[in-house]
């Protein structure tokens, strides 16, 4: 599953996570009444729902496309092409996707404050489709660095930053479509994510083949026009979102500096971050201190809010998200394998031979998000069934398998893996992408949905921020995961050896957490949520 923003899951949280108790009913909008509808009686529809949301699911799937298609290519570039060593490419590569994961916290917040969702989506568009661009332009000859590996940091840069601009602001978009009460919000949000999976999906095997196959210019070019095709469908359509993600009072203001309003000066800063960020992508080490740096802070904060600002009750519930934080490097470490040692794996020592045409290896980074758009609505489903006969899992019990599935896939791997020296069949490869997707099914959705659900109003932006943060260091650790199975001696069964442990780690971790289950639930005051107020929580603060 393609992991949607921190505005996204608090409106489909409920479909996927199975929390019925609280999901099922029904939501009231500002006035008190119940499946009021937002869309104007003039709005155009189709199948119920307003034209605006097929424009941001165009925008999104092609957005996505582009993210998950590059992201398949990128190791393979960084080693065959400039002929980095391994390590070396796993580094670059860790840097670069827990940047992405980093900058939408900061996104959200200018767009919040100052340009209006509706404005930084485009912005962003405008950086990743010049980044993609970049890169493609600036191939150069084999092993050739110097300008040709500045650019491409650089382009890689612009990326990261024009997914801090569009990640969340995206979701926040769809939302502003319907009033909370709407009841066509869920299906309007499944329809959304559909989207993000659909992308995800068509991404790695198109641009994955014209990379592989062709050139990997080709490669990246073809992640630029998808992302301009959702950007030109954006603008062109931008009519069909109404007033949704207007920029607030704060942009129309008077000038701030220079002679310049807010809009502007965010602007030159996008382009400003982009010379930092590539600074970043270059030096691994600083990303990580960058990371331990908002962790401690940011944990740090929430600690001493729940601590000396809130009720007893309140209190425990931000606690017991906060394990579930703590949880999720662990999760994202194992299953971020995919783009890097994973695809290596693949390429390496999968036989990939059907039919007589050897498919290319970035081919099966789609298999994950097929298996999610398949088994999704099973999932949903699931939950829901388990809940009407009150046998549901409760949330860390989801954890904890989660954890015990993604531990599960690689040693099901390693229990396949051929013999130094011939091919491992593509069935494990397979095997190894279906138990990780059902071991997000019951984490990744879960969890967002419980940030929204256990953070007291005015912290539920920060509790998810965190959610975010996690996942960013998810990234970096699956580098240095990535890291010891490519190091400069490792002997062709290190990868085995590494998957061994850190399979076995998580399937014991997810143990615990199962072990753990009762006492997390109890920190949640369940028997109370549906009651807490949505206000007010933050009163004496």
């Amino acid at each position: 599953m393609r992991r949607a923003s921190p505005r996204t899951l608090p409106d489909i949280r409920w479909r996927l996570s199975g929390m019925t108790s609280v999901g099922n009913r029904p939501s009231t909008d500002d006035t008190g009444r119940f499946g009021v509808s937002k869309t104007p009686a003039d709005a155009r529809t189709l199948l119920s729902h307003p034209h605006g949301l097929y424009v941001l699911f165009f925008a999104e799937m092609w957005e996505r496309f582009s993210y998950y298609g590059m992201r398949a290519i990128l190791i393979f570039y960084l080693t065959k092409h400039f002929l980095f060593a391994k390590d070396h490419s796993y580094a670059v590569y860790g840097a670069y996707t827990s940047l992405v994961y980093i900058t939408p916290v900061i996104g959200g917040y200018l767009a919040d404050r100052y340009l209006g969702a509706r404005k930084a989506v485009l912005a962003g568009g405008v950086f990743i489709v010049t980044g993609h661009l970049l890169i493609a332009l600036l191939e150069g000859p084999v092993g050739a660095q110097g300008l040709y590996l500045n650019g491409f940091y650089l382009g890689l840069a612009a990326i990261v930053v024009g997914t801090g601009f569009l990640k969340a602001n995206v979701s926040v978009l769809v939302g502003g479509l319907y009033a909370r009460g709407d009841r066509r919000r869920d299906g309007a949000f499944s329809i959304f994510y559909m989207g993000i999976n659909l992308g995800a999906w068509i991404g790695p095997i198109v641009i994955g083949i014209l990379g592989e196959t062709v050139g990997w210019s080709y490669g990246f070019g073809a992640a630029g026009i998808g992302m301009l095709l959702g950007l030109v469908a954006f603008v062109l359509f931008e009519k069909d979102l109404r007033d949704t993600g207007r920029p607030p009072r704060a942009l129309r203001g008077p000038p701030v500096f220079a002679g310049l309003s807010h809009e502007p000066l965010i602007y030159l800063g996008g382009i400003a971050a982009v010379g930092v960020v590539w600074w970043l992508i270059r030096s691994q080490g600083a990303v990580g201190i960058l990371l331990i740096g908002f962790a401690v802070l940011t944990v740090g904060y929430i600690v001493w809010r729940s601590v000396f600002t809130l009720p007893r009750v309140e209190r425990d519930r931000v606690f017991a998200a906060l394990f579930l934080v703590a949880l999720s490097p662990l999760f994202w470490a194992l299953f971020e394998q995919a783009g890097s040692s994973l695809n290596v794996f693949t390429d390496e020592r999968v036989d990939r031979m059907l039919f007589g045409y050897q498919i290319p290896a970035t081919v099966f980074q789609s298999i994950n998000s097929a298996f999610i758009i398949v088994l999704a609505p099973l999932f949903g489903w699931g939950w829901g069934m388990l809940a009407r006969r009150r046998l549901e899992p409760n949330v860390p019990l989801k954890f904890g398998l989660g954890l015990i599935l993604v531990g599960l896939g690689f040693l099901v791997l390693v229990a396949g893996a051929a013999p130094r020296g011939a091919l491992t069949p593509a069935l494990f490869i397979v095997l190894v992408y279906l138990f990780h997707a059902m071991g997000e099914l019951c984490f990744s959705p879960i969890g967002l949905s419980s940030m929204t659900r256990l953070s007291v109003t005015r912290m539920t932006g920060l509790m998810m921020g965190t959610w975010f943060l996690s996942t960013a260091a998810g990234n970096f650790i699956a580098a240095l995961i990535a890291q010891t199975t490519g190091a400069a001696g490792a002997g062709p069964d290190t990868i085995l050896t590494v998957y061994t442990r850190i399979g076995g780690f998580s399937m014991v971790v997810g143990l615990g957490v199962v072990a753990l289950s009762p006492l997390v639930v109890r920190l949640m005051h369940l028997d109370t949520i549906a009651n807490t107020s949505d206000s007010g929580d933050d009163v004496a603060i």
